[in-house]
């Protein structure tokens, strides 16, 4: 069983940075890739960023290149989301998730975390 938990979320203005972390308990595998979505209200869950566990390879949705970067502490089991020039439409519960592959779609990841929030206000 592997538990993932998020903190890092809060209330911030347009511009300013946060940085999320999300840490891995139990049985956790060298070979996961991590993945960080988001849902903002009444929308659909849409992926933001992943990152390969032991090859470091990444991937962003578009509209967080250059904003936003995923890394990761192997000895620490966390991965983390800097998000910097943060926007209102960022606005959104952010999850984080484990699975075989750094994929963009919702059913690659078998884990996910219970979400923390951030909110972008103008």
């Amino acid at each position: 069983q592997v538990q993932l938990v998020e903190s890092g979320g809060g209330w911030v203005q347009a511009g300013d940075s946060l940085r999320l972390a999300c840490a891995a308990f139990g049985r956790t595998r060298s070979s996961y890739a991590m993945g960080w979505f988001r849902q903002a209200p009444g929308k659909e869950r849409e992926f933001v960023a992943a990152i390969r566990w032991s090859g470091g390879s990444t991937r962003y949705a578009d509209s967080v290149k250059g904003r936003f970067t995923i890394s990761r502490d192997n000895a620490k089991n966390t991965v983390y989301l800097q998000m910097n020039s943060l926007k209102p439409e960022d606005t959104a519960v952010y999850y984080c998730a484990a699975g075989p592959l750094a994929a963009s779609t919702i059913t690659a990841y078998e884990h996910w975390g219970q979400g923390t929030q951030v909110t972008v206000s103008s």
